[in-house]
């Protein structure tokens, strides 16, 4: 019996002559890491997030940071930091409802790709919030399915020069100018609201400079 496919993707597949090969393709998939996905994993400066609320309702996020920010902790388990972002906390709240959790690893400059399918949650444990200085949380997924898909339609973009944003060794990282806007005044934690002043105030929308280039 498949774990890929349901009735409805028999479907496709037989209308376009490729249940074969998705079997096949199925058949390659793994549960555990093999020494390629690892380097490849452990390289990567991004990945995609895949995950379900309560009601059902998918999101995706990306997640970034320096080469190692993911790390293969066993032969089906990985970690990756929680950095601080905009405080809705979509990919976080929804592991808390539902622990299904799809990752999209991509390179760009080599085109392709590997899938990791399987569950995550929350892992604030000391040592491993010590890996990620100015991380907010560190979260565990466990592996089930891995498989690599085809990187034809990947378009090329060097992403060789990281985000100035991302935490320092000390796990200090600049203050976003989004938080300036004065659309969120009386909206942010009181120690982004200190800072705030101490950068200016607000500013306005038509004033906002982007983040490529913080203060």
């Amino acid at each position: 019996m498949s774990v890929f496919f349901s009735a409805s993707h028999r479907r496709l597949q037989d209308e376009h002559g490729t249940r074969a090969l998705a079997d096949r393709l199925e058949q390659h998939a793994h549960a555990c890491f093999e020494p390629p996905e690892c380097a490849f994993i452990e390289g990567a400066t991004m990945v995609f997030l895949s995950t379900v609320d309560g009601s059902g309702q998918p999101t995706v996020s990306y997640k970034g940071g320096a080469p190692g920010f993911i790390r293969v902790i066993g032969p089906s388990e990985l970690i990756l930091p929680s950095y601080d972002g905009n405080g809705m906390f979509l990919t976080l709240g929804n592991l808390g409802e539902n622990p299904r959790i799809g990752l999209l690893f991509i390179d760009f400059e080599s085109p392709h790709r590997l899938r990791v399918h399987g569950t995550a949650a929350l892992d604030d444990d000391e040592a491993l919030l010590r890996l990620y200085p100015g991380a907010d949380h560190v979260v565990r997924v466990t592996a089930e399915t891995i498989f690599v898909n085809c990187g034809r339609y990947i378009h090329r973009s060097n992403g060789a020069a990281l985000s100035p944003h991302l935490p320092d060794p000390a796990g200090h990282q600049p203050f976003p100018a989004w938080k300036r806007l004065d659309i969120f005044e009386g909206a942010l934690p009181a120690e982004d609201a200190r800072e705030v002043v101490r950068k200016g105030g607000t500013i306005p929308l038509d004033a906002y400079p982007g983040e490529a280039d913080p203060a």
